[in-house]
């Protein structure tokens, strides 16, 4: 196991956080941290594909773990965690971009 599943592991069980409620978070934190540190806008595409690169590098290294531990490959687990991940980011762009709530 790596270190990054060895961290998920321990935030998981510091937060009492599933691991679903951690991509939620993680991806918010993403999406709004990037938002807030380079003062985009969240209607910008450019806080989704933060929050996008950070929930594709988690799967691409879970997925090089899978390997290297030689477990089978869950992708519908991988994309179910990118769909996880994305979901709020992309409803907070939605609705800074096309109704008056976020502007």
């Amino acid at each position: 196991m790596s270190w990054l599943q060895d961290a998920k592991l321990l935030l998981m069980d510091a937060s009492g956080l599933a691991k679903d409620a951690l991509h939620i978070h993680v991806g918010m934190a993403a999406f709004l941290g990037s938002a807030l540190l380079f003062r985009w806008p969240l209607a910008s595409l450019r806080p989704l594909l933060v929050a996008a690169a950070v929930a594709l590098a988690g799967e691409a290294w879970d997925i090089v773990d899978n390997v290297r531990s030689g477990a089978p490959m869950q992708w519908a687990g991988h994309w179910h965690d990118i769909w996880n991940t994305l979901f709020w980011p992309a409803v907070i762009l939605l609705l800074a971009r096309f109704t008056p709530l976020l502007k």
